[in-house]
């Protein structure tokens, strides 16, 4: 069995039998070949089945990486890893300055110039460029998840997907590390989305206006604002969305299921992130850092809103009039305004509001249920703000004060109360 522990042999071997590679295949159409001194053997059936029998038995592969120790059984994979590594990236579009480490990625890219999108759904009319993501598409008609953990009852769409839940899930190895806040994740890519926090990177653009995301579905999420194409909708109440995904969130509101159960607890969530959320209390694990100053957060959209507060950007607005706002769900209650709409409905008393957290909040005067527990004591709150007024008293910490006379308090409400004082004062003396 041949094995190669060096990169820079391995692409010796290659050049150094193209030439003979080349007589070989004239050989085939008829030409006279040179004499070569090296017997460079093809493949062929029985040297396959060989070497597939000896994988098997040594659990070895015949081509390996000398820099991460990456095995294959074929020669030009081996040649392709090297160049993430090496960075090479040999195949250039023709119409910009776009290249690539794979002749098919490149032929991906290039479809993007074309806008050709040859395969298309019959169920939905959805269209892509390549077959494979068609097959991948169909899987959210027909339920279909062939890909199944080994380790749980998971099961994915894609393989991609399933090789995450592995890793988030199975092993608490967490190899990338950002540089800035220390940040750890076991996706490079979900390291360099992170990065994109601290360098202020939007690299998706909206092509009918100036907007720009820091990841692709934000941008989706974005373009279905010019479109106002919302193709989900639920059967219960009307509501409609641009994402299967929120339409499945939304339904969880009529049903009441909340799948995502807490190992730690009896706390139950609708939504995974929401879960890992709750988790964050537990550990008390907040990796998300800002560079400007000390805040810390377990969630990443949490630190992305943060930010905004340092350099003052609403990239939200309001196609109505000229209000701006910072996060989407402050524009969402904006518009409702407008619209007069109240989509979140109590199904126990019919109440209805144009906010899905004012909802949630209401749910709670019916069930008494008060998630929010005083680490101290056994209080326990509907609301977050009504715990955080709580541990104040622990605390005794006064954290709003006065700017006229110093006066401190642990309530938001109490200061605003106060500060009619002086204005009531200022409305006298000028009287």
């Amino acid at each position: 069995m041949e094995e190669f522990t060096s990169v820079p042999a391995i692409q010796e071997l290659h050049a150094e039998h193209t030439a003979n590679e080349t007589q070989i295949k004239e050989k085939e159409t008829g030409l006279q070949p040179e004499t070569c001194d090296v017997n460079f053997p093809q493949p062929d059936k029985e040297s396959t089945s060989q070497k597939s029998k000896e994988r098997k038995c040594t659990g070895k592969e015949p081509f390996m990486c000398g820099e991460c120790g990456y095995q294959t059984v074929r020669k030009d994979h081996i040649l392709r890893h090297m160049r993430t590594h090496t960075g090479e990236r040999p195949y250039k579009c023709d119409q910009c300055d776009y290249s690539a480490g794979r002749k098919s990625t490149l032929d991906r890219h290039l479809a993007n110039h074309a806008g050709v999108k040859p395969y298309a759904c019959g169920e939905c009319g959805y269209r892509t460029a390549k077959k494979a993501h068609l097959s991948q598409h169909m899987r959210s008609h027909t339920g279909e998840k062939p890909y199944r953990c080994d380790h749980c009852d998971y099961s994915a769409t894609n393989k991609r997907t399933l090789c995450m839940h592995i890793q988030s899930k199975h092993t608490d190895e967490k190899p990338f590390m950002c540089g800035e806040c220390g940040y750890r994740t076991n996706q490079k890519c979900h390291l360099a989305v992170h990065m994109r926090i601290h360098t202020g990177e939007k690299p998706y653009k909206c092509d009918q206006c100036d907007y720009s995301a820091a990841v692709k579905c934000t941008l989706d999420l974005h373009l279905a604002n010019h479109t106002d194409k919302k193709p989900y909708m639920c059967g219960a109440c009307g509501y409609r969305t641009v994402t299967k995904y929120k339409l499945s969130q939304h339904t969880r509101t009529h049903t009441g299921n909340k799948q995502y159960k807490c190992d730690q607890c009896d706390y139950s969530a609708k939504a995974k992130f929401t879960l890992d959320q709750h988790r964050a209390k537990h550990t008390g694990e907040k990796p998300y850092m800002c560079g400007k100053c000390e805040y810390r957060t377990s969630h990443r959209g949490h630190l992305i809103s943060h930010m905004n507060t340092h350099t003052g950007e609403k990239p939200y607005k309001c196609d109505r009039c000229d209000y701006s706002a910072a996060r989407k769900s402050q524009l969402d209650i904006h518009l409702a305004k407008h619209t007069g709409e109240k989509r979140y409905m109590c199904e126990i008393c019919g109440h209805r509001t144009a906010d899905k957290i004012c909802l949630t909040l209401h749910i709670r005067t019916h069930t008494g249920e008060k998630p929010h527990k005083c680490d101290q004591c056994d209080y326990s709150a509907a609301q977050k703000c009504s715990l955080r007024k709580h541990i104040a008293k622990h605390t005794g910490e006064k954290p709003y004060m006065c700017e006229r006379c110093g006066f401190r308090t642990a309530r938001k409400s109490t200061l605003f109360q106060h500060m009619k004082i002086h204005t009531d004062t200022g409305e006298k003396l000028q009287v």
